[in-house]
């Protein structure tokens, strides 16, 4: 089960670190910014699942190793379930270009959170790897 929940997590801090620095950066390097933008904006409904799904499974396969674990990524999941609900549509209700200072706001706040979400199974792995 600790092998399991190792290698999750490490999937999952591998996965968004690659989504967020590699994949961002590289569609606004070869694709125009307009096409960029909504080819991303289509691709994150695959992201938030693939988020859920393996931060789920780090919480199943963690129940009898570690509550610090378990918190943790706990806190992804739910912040994630949230984003999802309430920031991403505000987020796109705000796209306009007359709802530049809300949008950049918003995008900022989702930015710090993904952030945030690479930092905490960072931080597992360290707590894992130093013990």
């Amino acid at each position: 089960m600790e092998y399991i929940a190792l290698l999750l997590t490490s999937f999952l801090f591998g996965g968004m670190l690659l989504f967020s620095l590699g994949f961002g950066t590289l569609c606004f390097k070869f694709l125009e910014p307009s096409v960029a933008k909504a080819f991303i904006r289509k691709t994150f409904p695959y992201f938030y699942v693939y988020v859920l799904v393996v931060s789920a499974l780090i919480i199943l396969f963690s129940l009898k190793i570690s509550n610090l674990t378990i918190d943790l990524t706990f806190s992804i999941f739910i912040t994630k379930v949230l984003a999802c609900a309430v920031l991403m549509p505000a987020i796109d209700n705000e796209s306009n270009p007359k709802h530049k200072k809300s949008f950049v706001l918003l995008h900022t706040s989702s930015v710090m959170i993904t952030l945030l979400y690479i930092i905490i199974p960072a931080f597992l792995l360290f707590i894992i790897f130093t013990s």
